[in-house]
């Protein structure tokens, strides 16, 4: 999964033309009648989407026990923060916020704090012990624990349960939607990976792949189509590696997973992340092809653009066979957009390497692309391995020079699309003004437009002919279908 660092305000700036998953950003959940409640949790979201779709099950679960979301962290008996560990940056913030957690501790005692997500297993004893920051801490595939450790918190001792699972996907919990737009909702797939790339902490904080079976995915798809939903996006670390199989020995794959996703309604969005490249096939992109409500957009990492610097990053695949990757998606889907991750600065990437990084940008003409300075995470391969040797500066040198381009590259593809006319799904109200509307193509572009006198509201599709654009936004009128 992918998730917006926190670099320079440039830097920064520059990445705000995906605006659509708020990666890094926390928030805090409502309950539709909190008042039904003795008891209230505060929960606050880092990292990637994921993260986002876990906080949604934990809501379920205490929900069910009694607990009931609250906006407000200081009526909240309990506080949790899920975590990411992807990126040094994050772990930083999630540190910093649980030492304002603490200060409000010793202000009202008995209050909770517990850590949730991927920075339990290993920062557990250090958070518990040493700095006594958290009162518990859950990894990703105990949640359903969480009420007996909630218990066992109120006693004074410190609760953990941190255990990965070969088989939990929680495929029998409703997610509890928070801070929904009441339009696009988030549904787990799968769980953990099996890629091991070296730079990458998740297999050992989320485990080994498993995949969610089709019939609860589609029952819960079904759901929110039911209850106003316009849009799903289907979730995984590695979506395309999807596999699931019956008792009776029926094998479905991501492929057919988005065939039957589709088919609940022509009306109903469906989009996915994050993909592999070595993973997206022919039969994929002929499905994606075959059904208009399966967006055209594909984020398809390539982290780096030199293949010797692939091969130290376990990516099992070169520079020509991503690029013949990217040759194969515009063939079969000629209106795709495709976005990417970026790592500068891996361990003894020279001058060459980053140029080619540069250069399979350009090849790739990515609408968007999440970019990083690379920052060893303690226990992956590549702490082990290698030696992070890529002095900071040159790693910050390298990343403004990837996110320029990238900036170019926006520009370029948003001025491509001017005299265009896109369907685009209303998703509420413009940021900047309530007399616009703001939305998206199928393509994952932002669109911002005038409501003028149109009968229309959150969740309506509409015909939206650009005519301006900026480096994030594409600016259009209403028209006639």
């Amino acid at each position: 999964m992918h998730e917006i660092p926190t670099t320079t305000p440039d830097i920064a700036a520059a990445l705000k033309s995906h605006d659509e998953n708020r990666q890094g950003e926390a928030y805090a959940p409502f309950a539709l009648d909190p008042n039904q409640y003795k008891k209230h949790f505060y929960i606050e979201s880092y990292g990637c989407q994921m993260n986002f779709s876990d906080s949604e099950i934990v809501a379920s679960i205490l929900n069910q026990h009694g607990f009931g979301a609250t906006r407000n962290v200081e009526e909240a008996d309990l506080i949790l923060l899920n975590t990411c560990s992807i990126r040094e940056k994050a772990e930083q913030t999630v540190r910093k916020r649980l030492t304002e957690f603490r200060k409000l501790k010793e202000s009202k005692p008995g209050t909770l704090v517990g850590m949730l997500g991927c920075m339990a297993e290993r920062l557990k004893s250090k958070l518990l012990e040493e700095e006594k920051l958290v009162d518990m801490v859950v990894g990703p595939d105990a949640y359903r624990t969480l009420p007996a450790l909630v218990e066992e918190a109120e006693t004074g001792q410190k609760a953990v349960n941190v255990m990965l699972s070969r088989d939990e996907t929680y495929a029998d919990i409703s997610p509890v939607r928070l801070d929904s737009n009441g339009v696009s909702a988030f549904v787990s797939i799968m769980r953990g990976c099996n890629n091991m790339c070296s730079f990458c902490v998740v297999p050992f904080t989320r485990g080994r792949e498993r995949s969610r079976d089709d019939i609860s995915i589609l029952a819960e798809c079904q759901n929110l189509w039911d209850r106003g939903f316009k849009e799903v996006t289907l979730l995984g670390q590695n979506v395309d590696s999807y596999y699931f199989v019956h008792d009776d020995g029926r094998i479905v794959n991501f492929a057919q997973l988005l065939e039957k996703v589709a088919l609940i309604s022509p009306d109903l969005r469906v989009r996915f992340s994050t993909s592999h490249p070595k993973d997206i096939t022919d039969e994929v992109l002929h499905t994606m092809a075959k059904y208009e409500n399966i967006c055209k957009y594909i984020h398809l990492p390539v982290q780096s653009g030199s293949t010797r610097v692939l091969q130290l990053m376990n990516r099992t695949y070169t520079r020509e066979w991503y690029m013949a990757k990217v040759d194969r998606i515009r063939e079969i889907l000629p209106d795709c957009g495709i976005s990417s991750d970026v790592i500068a600065g891996f361990c003894t990437e020279t001058e060459e390497d980053h140029q080619d990084t540069l250069s399979i940008m350009d090849y790739s003409k990515y609408d968007m692309s999440y970019m990083f300075f690379y920052s060893e995470r303690p226990g992956t391969l590549a702490a082990r391995r290698y030696t992070d040797d890529i002095p900071e500066e040159v790693k910050k040198r390298r990343l403004v020079e990837i996110v320029e381009l990238q900036n170019r590259l926006s520009r370029e593809s948003n001025l491509q699309d001017i005299g265009k006319t896109f369907k685009v799904l209303i998703e509420g109200n413009s940021k900047r003004s309530d007399a616009d509307w703001m939305g998206r193509n199928s393509q994952n572009k932002v669109v911002v437009f005038p409501k003028e006198n149109y009968p229309l509201q959150k969740g309506d599709y509409v015909w939206v002919k650009v005519y301006d654009s900026t480096q994030a936004t594409l600016l259009g009128n209403i028209v006639e279908a």
